[in-house]
């Protein structure tokens, strides 16, 4: 059995779509990271909230800047969507994604950036050789 698949997702606050992704990695059965360039310091509510509809438990999380990455290289880095970059983080695989932040989104709204979120991360998964469901 190969390891799992070791991603890394960062936006700037690492509250929302970030851990969102981290959340579907790692019950996809993922090693999965997340990080912020100028992270908040706590996971969106939203976040842990939406999630749990879907009996995906991310309340372990913490929102975390690069510097407090683990050692080691990602198969795939992603960004969110918002400029960031992952400097002096190795990945075979890189990606930006254009999702919106849905930090001051109406619960349907952040439902529905979760669910892109989901899909994307299926989609990665999927794309760098594993299989996973969508929400």
């Amino acid at each position: 059995m190969s390891a799992p698949l070791r991603l890394l997702f960062v936006c700037v606050e690492n509250s929302c779509r970030s851990q969102l992704a981290e959340g579907f990695a790692r019950a996809a059965g993922c090693d999965a990271f997340s990080a912020g360039s100028r992270p908040s310091g706590q996971v969106n509510p939203k976040a842990v909230a939406s999630m749990a509809e879907l009996g995906i438990d991310i309340t372990g999380q913490q929102s975390k800047s690069l510097d407090d990455l683990p050692d080691g290289g990602f198969d795939g880095a992603v960004t969110m969507g918002c400029g960031d970059s992952c400097p002096q983080v190795a990945a075979a695989h890189r990606e930006d994604w254009a999702i919106p932040d849905p930090k001051a989104m109406d619960v349907e709204g952040f439902r529905e950036v979760r669910d892109q979120v989901g899909r994307e991360v299926a989609a990665l998964i999927n794309r760098l050789g594993h299989e996973t469901e969508a929400p």
